[in-house]
């Protein structure tokens, strides 16, 4: 008898020690879920929300700038839903439209008196003298595209009354052709970067390689101040209903870049999207002819390609000073551990004269550490003035050269072996 009063005491001891693990257990991720919950409210996180209607939206009284909302509209079309490419339809509740507005014409809404006060000064042009450096280079590319995709004109405005950025996704041109047919079916998704997980897509203009949208989306309740942190990305895709849309070309602009005193229309060439997809390196090249000093700065990585089980890499760079096909001098950064985006911030100086700097070249590759075994290369890229290793290179060499004693930086797509 005792025996089972000792066997039945150990169970329910063993059930209840169970039951507050369990209990335990589910405080915790209660308690992680909530903290997670406000971090994203005092992120303030747009809302995404496409407008189907013909005339602007607007908010009667105060917006609110915690919750501000996204939403789109196509010009000289019906009040119907706007078809996403997945065939999903989306409306605006909650929001009064009046009467007698036009798709097009949007009332010219005050520009602040700062604006009108400060001759050539303007809320963007305090945030470009004040950005921050790394949202600038992550995201500028100057260099001209490999191929030609085509390209995209979209137009901006801001509202300074109502906080509202206003893009008008207008038209592409000689697109390529993704189809058997020799045509394509494009339409443009729109994100503000770094926000990645809320984005508008316009409708699909069917077996077209020059597409006409003409709609126009609307970024409500984004301060000035806020809007200039924020990346435009368009990228544009061929709809494919039995597998997965193609990629066309994209087009990133950091908004700190754009005179919003104005209303600018650009015209921009499409890039084509990366195939090997091993990354990119941001460096700068500075040549002194006085000193014979050429001076290579490895600044950071992004989107490099994991090597490692665990889904990352253990990056650092490897540079070769080359005379022709002679290697002369090696460099290398330190190793960073466990990461697909490193900062370096390392510099190396070379000493070539002035007669021979046309002739030689910078090996620089992106490598990944491993204890046990030989290290792989992750990307390469070559910069050189005649064969470097794509037309981004070569133009960073020469304009190097075109301007000594100014430091030229340039990010550059890392290329396989």
């Amino acid at each position: 008898m005792e025996r089972k009063e000792v066997i039945w005491t150990a169970v329910l001891s063993s059930l209840l020690a169970l039951l507050a693990l369990v209990a335990a257990l589910y405080a915790c991720y209660w308690w992680q879920k909530r903290k997670r919950k406000q971090e994203e409210e005092e992120e303030a996180e747009p809302v995404v929300m496409q407008h189907p209607t013909s005339s602007l939206s607007r908010l009667n009284g105060i917006l609110s700038l915690k919750t501000p909302l996204i939403s789109t509209k196509a010009l000289g079309t019906a009040g119907t839903p706007n078809k996403t490419p997945s065939g999903t339809s989306s409306n605006l509740a909650g929001t009064s439209i009046p009467e007698g507005k036009s798709a097009g014409a949007t009332s010219p809404a005050p520009q602040n008196k700062a604006l009108q006060n400060v001759k050539n000064e303007h809320p963007s042009m305090a945030f470009l003298q004040n950005r921050s450096i790394s949202l600038v280079d992550m995201y500028i590319d100057n260099s001209e595209p490999s191929e030609n995709v085509g390209q995209i004109h979209f137009s901006l405005e801001y509202d300074f009354q109502n906080t509202t950025l206003i893009l008008r996704i207008i038209q592409g041109k000689e697109l390529p052709a993704k189809d058997l047919s020799g045509t394509s079916d494009p339409y443009v998704r729109v994100t503000l970067l770094p926000d990645k997980k809320h984005r508008l897509e316009t409708k699909i203009k069917r077996r077209t390689l020059n597409p006409r949208w003409n709609e126009t989306f609307y970024f409500e309740g984004f301060p000035i101040q806020k809007l200039q942190s924020r990346v435009l990305h368009l990228h544009v895709f061929d709809y494919d209903r039995f597998s997965r849309d193609d990629s066309i070309g994209e087009v990133f602009l950091p908004l700190c870049q754009v005179d919003f005193s104005e209303k600018p229309s650009f015209w921009k060439a499409l890039k084509p999207p990366a195939k090997d997809k091993c990354g990119e390196l941001l460096t700068s090249l500075c040549y002194h002819p006085s000193n014979s000093i050429l001076t290579l700065t490895l600044l950071k990585a992004r989107n490099l390609k994991a090597k490692d089980i665990n889904g990352k890499s253990d990056p650092y760079v490897k540079v070769w000073l080359q005379f022709g096909d002679k290697r002369i001098e090696k460099r290398k950064t330190a190793i960073f551990k466990c990461t697909l985006n490193p900062v370096f911030n390392d510099t190396f100086s070379f000493n070539v004269p002035w007669e021979k700097i046309r002739e030689c070249s910078l090996d620089v590759m992106v490598m990944d550490f491993d204890n046990i075994g030989r290290n792989e290369l992750i990307g390469r890229i070559l910069l050189a003035g005649k064969n470097g290793s794509g037309a981004s290179e070569t133009k960073h060499w020469q304009d190097m050269i075109t301007k000594p004693r100014q430091t030229i930086v340039q990010w550059h797509r890392l290329k396989p072996e």
